[in-house]
């Protein structure tokens, strides 16, 4: 099953309690103090690893706590540290605040209405990168920290500083170079299978896919690039239609946009309308994907009955100024052109990339 966006709850260890004790040893008269700290609680940690690709694990275990600190001891010995918790996320994930620190969970509930969004904490797009999400408690002084040359049998400890305790929000967000977008149906998976080695599900029937599906695309000259098929979408997906903008976002770190377009007439659907809806959908979604370069293909012309369909799709295609390929997923036709251009677009976005990431000043 793949899962996307979980809320679960995280608690650092509490710090230990310091510990009142007097050395009482045969001969050693007032031996003093030796009361030892306590150990610091253990902190929290999200890490990104490739090894997960999906959140379904905090669906069934959403609760996280690291280990307190042990109570201090007499002869100055001090606690030992609770062991920090670290939870792995797959890269790509988004880590939310879901409300302020310090404010209760039933405080937030009951201010969700009008209350401050929810706060990122990290986007980790890199393996192997972390972030603090909870950190454990200072253990408390023992009463040895408290002798003075006024005060040489000190009684006073400190108990142990409580952990952080934090709701978040894990939300993730594919990394991929393409995204194949289109209507229930216009093909994204048959391509996907023919272009890759993934095999999503195939079938005749709307919302076959009902989960995004990664591949990778393998050129020559060792040139590669990961598609991500993401489900169909309809009128009204910006708003939550059919799978809704529930998969939207995983769009939103892609380079380049394909487009496919069904022009035969097994849908029962006009192809400049099926057009025209996703372009509004991305648009009402977020102006920034609908910006990204995108490259329209029409896919079935194997099964292409009616020619006008695929002339006036081009037709309107060219007004918009956007590349246009015809294909078919299940013969190949038309494909191995497409992934060139795609490539195209795909290697001036990593160059873009690059290059800004050396004009950027260092901190």
């Amino acid at each position: 099953m793949f899962v996307d966006e979980v809320d679960i709850h995280v608690a650092a260890g509490d710090g230990g309690r310091g510990a009142l004790s007097f050395r009482r040893e045969k001969f050693v008269p007032r031996g003093g103090p030796d009361g030892g700290d306590g150990g610091h609680g253990g902190s929290v940690y999200v890490v990104a690893t490739p090894r997960k690709n999906t959140l379904i694990d905090f669906r069934y275990h959403p609760e996280f706590e690291a280990r307190r600190g042990e109570h201090g001891q007499g002869s100055n010995r001090t606690g030992q540290d609770g062991d920090d918790l670290t939870i792995d996320v797959p890269v790509g994930t988004l880590v939310f605040a879901t409300h302020a620190p310090g404010e209760s969970e039933s405080e937030h509930e009951a201010g969700a209405t009008h209350g401050p969004p929810l706060r990122l904490l990290a986007d980790l797009i890199e393996p192997g990168q972390r972030v603090l999400v909870a950190k454990g408690g200072r253990g408390g002084r023992g009463n040895a920290r408290f002798a003075t040359s006024t005060n040489r049998a000190p009684r006073r400890t400190e108990p142990g500083e409580p952990g952080e305790e934090r709701f978040l929000r894990l939300q993730l967000k594919l990394l991929a170079d393409v995204g194949l977008v289109g209507f229930p149906n216009a093909g994204k998976s048959t391509l996907i299978a023919r272009i890759s080695a993934a095999r999503p599900k195939i079938a005749d029937y709307p919302f076959t896919t009902l989960t995004p599906n990664l591949g990778v695309v393998t050129l020559s000259d060792d040139r590669s690039f990961v598609v991500a098929d993401v489900p169909g979408l309809i009128a009204g997906a910006h708003a939550g239609q059919g799978l809704g903008d529930r998969f939207l976002r995983h769009v939103e770190r892609t380079l380049v946009l394909i487009h496919l377009v069904d022009v035969s007439s097994a849908s029962g659907r006009d192809p400049v309308d099926d057009f025209e809806v996703i372009l509004e959908e991305l648009r009402r979604f977020d102006a920034k994907v609908a910006a990204k370069p995108q490259i329209v293909a029409a896919n079935k012309i194997d099964a292409l009955d009616d020619p006008t369909r695929l002339e006036r799709l081009e037709a309107r295609v060219r007004q918009q100024r956007l590349p246009f390929y015809r294909i078919s997923g299940v013969t190949g036709e038309g494909v191995d052109d497409l992934l060139e251009a795609a490539w195209r677009q795909v290697a001036a976005g990593r160059a873009a990339g690059e290059a800004s990431l050396v004009a950027s000043p260092k901190a």
